[in-house]
């Protein structure tokens, strides 16, 4: 099959999509563009504060991005390039992105709070701590993982390969610069008040300036003292205010996805490129406990180009407390994830121009893609441009998983504090112990301490874990939001089949992951021994016992059955 061919049939089936069912739905739940937002009616130059649609679209994009998108689709290649595709253009328009939309919408319409204030009127208050247990523990593996990753994106390796080096210290020297040139663009956005056109072509030719100064001067630091550097800017970045770092580093490093996007497209219609995989391998992918079965593996392994639970932890947690009109809830909401499901188309057309005789390309997530765009861009005979792009490709790569990372450290702080407030308690007038727990430096402290301790033993031991927890959310999330609309007399169908689905192959996979391990553990005196066995057993079962109780009290709501004791959802 010829990638060309399936990015234009992807890309307008995404379109058909977002104009169609984006827009059924908006107006189906009545989006009122002259309704207050929480960001202009709880203002407070912190965490409330509006955002411009392409600066708002920006942060959101690139805060659920990350390295997912590009990961899932290339490691599920092992089934077959068609269930990859099938996967990613239906979840994305009919899973992920009424999710993303669903959790964005109901966050707004619950003063701008996180989904466990719409589980706690729609279905009870201990459903709400079940919920927000849950998310806080998925949160704690996001940040581990991607702190991981990071690290060994800009870390430097003794005696490693001096190319993968050089890509390495060029990579760190310029994400460095670049939250420089972040948080000069906020102070002249929000403070002097200049034009954001003038601001973006002026934040445009810096990030081009300090690419040319990263090419030429590296950042040469252990992977260890990198763990040390990434816990300390992600406890600043996550306790500053919005528009000093996270709204305008987000906006401006969404520029350098969309190049690469553009990049990969130019790419393609140079090359031609066809898919050296077969269509279908078959329902057994690879062996060693990894991607064994396509149910429910395909639908675990990719998670941002499909749907994705931290999505609904972003939409309800920084997105809908910076939203400056619903009416961009559509875009923000449904557009970006399918913006995301087209990186997750290139990515999936890479990989299979790569792969040859039906084997798939070595090397790892972030690799394959870089090289396969690089590689493509060869056709239009620059040769010599190949290490720049691949360099590129890595450094946007690891922006995304950055951005991620301080994002979800700042959303743990969120679900941290709301654990221990009673719901319209004043964080104010709280006293005792209780004022200390909900201390945004004290609970970004511990929220950073756990994540980077947990990262220092590598995201291969973390990542099962997030995968899992990650999907389970998204049925959770839409279960919540379902409950929601229905108590307030909304149509709520439309979820449903996309809550069933994602909480039974996420219970499917947990116990998979259980079975497993205990065999493992069983089995062997060096299982026995294993930490990450022992780990991800143990983290399976608590997520199973969370989520299982949480969907039966969602289900009762759901059927009627049960009436949670607050005041109950509402509209506002």
């Amino acid at each position: 099959m010829n990638g060309i061919v399936i990015l234009i049939i992807s890309l307008v089936v995404l379109f058909i999509g977002y104009v169609t069912y984006g827009s059924y739905l908006a107006k189906k739940w009545g989006i009122d563009p002259k309704r207050k937002t929480p960001a202009h009616e709880y203002y407070d130059g912190k965490d409330f504060v509006p955002a411009k649609a392409p600066v708002l679209l920006g942060h959101h994009f690139s805060s659920i991005a990350g390295a997912g998108p590009i990961n899932g689709p290339i490691q599920a290649a092992v089934f077959g390039w068609v269930p990859v595709l099938l996967w990613i253009l239906i979840g994305g328009i009919f899973f992920g992105a009424v999710h993303d939309f669903g959790s964005l919408f109901a966050s707004i319409r619950h003063k701008g709070q996180s989904i466990g204030a719409v589980i706690s009127q729609s279905i009870g208050t201990r459903a709400k701590k079940l919920f927000l247990a849950f998310s806080y523990l998925t949160l704690l593996l996001v940040v581990a993982a991607f702190a991981s990753i990071v690290a060994k994106t800009f870390a430097i390796v003794p005696d490693g390969d001096a190319a993968q080096n050089l890509t390495n210290g060029s990579a760190a020297m310029i994400s460095a610069l670049f939250i420089a040139v972040a948080v000069l663009f906020g102070f002249f956005v929000y403070r002097r008040n200049a034009p954001l056109w003038l601001a973006s072509i002026i934040g445009i030719g810096a990030i081009v300036g300090i690419i040319a100064i990263g090419l030429n001067v590296q950042l040469n630091l252990s992977e260890g003292t990198w763990m040390m550097i990434i816990g300390v800017y992600i406890f600043v970045a996550s306790i500053a205010p919005v528009w000093i770092l996270l709204q305008p580093r987000d906006y401006l490093s969404s520029f350098l996805l969309y190049a690469m996007m553009i990049a990969a497209v130019v790419g393609i219609f140079a090359a031609n490129p066809q898919m050296n995989l077969l269509p279908y391998y078959g329902f057994g992918g690879m062996e060693g406990n990894t991607l064994k079965y396509m149910f429910p593996a395909l639908f675990i392994t990719i998670a941002c180009g499909a749907i994705s639970g931290f999505h609904s932890l972003v939409s309800s947690g920084t997105s809908a407390k910076q939203i400056d009109n619903e009416k961009d809830a559509k875009l923000i909401g449904y557009g970006a994830m399918l913006i995301e499901c087209a990186l997750a188309v290139i990515a999936l057309i890479t990989v299979g121009y790569l792969s040859k005789s039906n084997e798939i390309a070595a090397g790892t997530p972030t690799q394959v893609l870089a090289s396969g765009i690089a590689t493509m861009l060869n056709s239009l005979g620059a040769t010599e441009v190949y290490q720049t792009v691949y360099s590129l490709i890595i450094l946007a790569v690891s922006a995304f998983a950055l951005t991620s990372l301080d994002t979800a450290t700042r959303l743990a702080r969120y679900m941290f504090t709301e654990f221990f407030l009673k719901d319209g308690e004043d964080p104010k007038t709280v006293t005792g112990f209780k004022k200390v727990l909900i201390n945004p430096y004290f609970a970004t402290a511990i929220t950073v301490g756990i994540g980077i301790w947990l990262g220092s033993t590598g995201y291969t031991m973390i990542w099962p874990l997030f995968g899992a927890a990650n999907q389970l959310l998204a049925g959770l999330a839409l279960l919540a939001v379902a409950a929601w609309l229905g108590n307030i007399g909304k149509g709520n169908k439309l979820f449903l089949v996309p809550m069933a689905f994602m909480i039974i192959a996420t219970l499917t996979s947990l116990c998979m992951t259980f079975y497993q391990k205990l065999t493992a553990i069983i089995g062997s005196a060096e299982g026995l021994a294993s930490a990450a066995n022992w780990l991800q057993m143990v983290f399976s079962v608590v997520l199973m016992v969370l989520a299982i109780i949480l969907t039966v009290e969602g289900v009762m709501t759901l059927a009627g059955k049960k009436q949670p004791k607050e005041a109950g959802a509402t509209e506002g």
